[in-house]
């Protein structure tokens, strides 16, 4: 097995490195990015006005609450602004004793208001949950703001064979709100969801398989979005959280169908693991960017803008913001300029 993912990766790369070549995205952002960039996990980015936010996971003892906001005018010069929890809801201490954190938050607009969904767990567990919290606006100097913790979203159990973690929320082209989620075990699932409370939809109560992989089977972190009659289905492989030498990458899939399949370039599903890479380390020319995932993306002024955290290995692994535009080849597949 092992031969065959290094075969994998190796062509994966390649095809990479040759779309990066023909699309010729745009530079990054990153390259001039500044402020407080760091720690920062599994971003998640969304606009109001002239002000961009970004929501992030957090653990206890890092810095005062859960959950934090940044904010920026130009999507180069970030400053922390807020925290959307003072401490963990006692609802989810309760249903996780073991937390330690809030991850992998998400954020989207629905309904007239501002809805993240946020993950309790803990790292190597399936009795996880999502959450939901609200506010009618997202600057705390306009009548509104304020978070209204909703409660649980949807649990996962030790009977279960996924792990509701990394919720990732999208309307798809009828109208239909969906959640995608999971890490490791059986992979990446899916749920409906009622668009008017954000909560799951009575009327369809199936968990949706969109992607899994053999070995190893780490995959988690997924985000979809449409695009050209196309669903892409991003999601990151291998391991994150080791500092400089985490192993992450991100790749995608795409399908007609939002439930899937979703397929790589060559046709393969991301359903045997495989994936067209988006994000790898070895397609970072510095060599100082590792582990890059856990995204989100954010439409903004015609364009599209992916959201990533990666380990700086130039000061001792630290997690860190990366932002850039995605550039697209004319067969229509993703393009990142590390």
């Amino acid at each position: 097995m092992r031969s065959v993912l290094s075969s994998f990766l190796a062509a994966g790369l390649m095809l990479a490195a040759s779309a990066v070549a023909n699309a010729q995205p745009a530079p990054l952002f990153a390259d001039r990015m500044q402020g407080d960039l760091s720690p920062v996990h599994d971003p998640a980015i969304i606009s109001d006005g002239d002000t961009f936010y970004l929501f992030s996971t957090s653990q206890e003892g890092e810095a005062p609450g859960l959950i934090h906001i940044r904010t920026s005018k130009d999507l180069v010069t970030w400053t922390r602004a807020d925290a959307v929890f003072p401490a963990i809801p006692e609802w989810a201490k309760r249903e996780v004793p073991k937390t330690k954190g809030v991850w992998a938050p998400d954020i989207v607009f629905a309904s007239g208001e501002y809805r993240l969904y946020y993950t309790i767990s803990a790292f190597g567990e399936n009795h996880s949950a999502i959450g939901l919290a609200t506010t009618k606006v997202l600057d705390p100097g306009k009548a509104g703001y304020g978070w209204k913790d909703q409660g649980a979203v949807f649990v996962s159990t030790r009977k279960d064979d996924f792990n509701a973690i990394d919720p990732a929320v999208f309307v798809d082209r009828d109208g239909k709100a969906w959640m995608a989620f999971g890490s490791f075990w059986s992979g990446l699932k899916m749920i409906r969801l009622d668009a008017a409370t954000g909560k799951p939809a009575a009327e369809d109560k199936n968990v949706y398989t969109l992607a899994r992989r053999p070995t190893p089977d780490a995959i988690e972190a997924p985000f979809l979005i449409e695009r050209n009659g196309y669903y892409y289905l991003f999601a990151s492989y291998d391991f994150c959280c080791r500092g400089a030498d985490s192993s992450y990458y991100t790749v995608v899939g795409r399908s007609k169908d939002v439930t899937g399949p979703y397929l790589d370039a060559d046709g393969k599903p991301m359903s045997k693991g495989f994936g067209q890479i988006v994000l790898h380390a070895k397609l970072d020319a510095s060599k100082r960017w590792r582990g890059p995932g856990g995204i989100s993306i954010m439409r903004e002024g015609g364009r599209e803008l992916i959201a990533w955290h990666a380990y700086d290995a130039t000061k001792k692994g630290a997690p860190t913001l990366r932002i850039a535009p995605i550039a697209w080849t004319s067969d229509g597949w993703p393009v990142v300029r590390q």
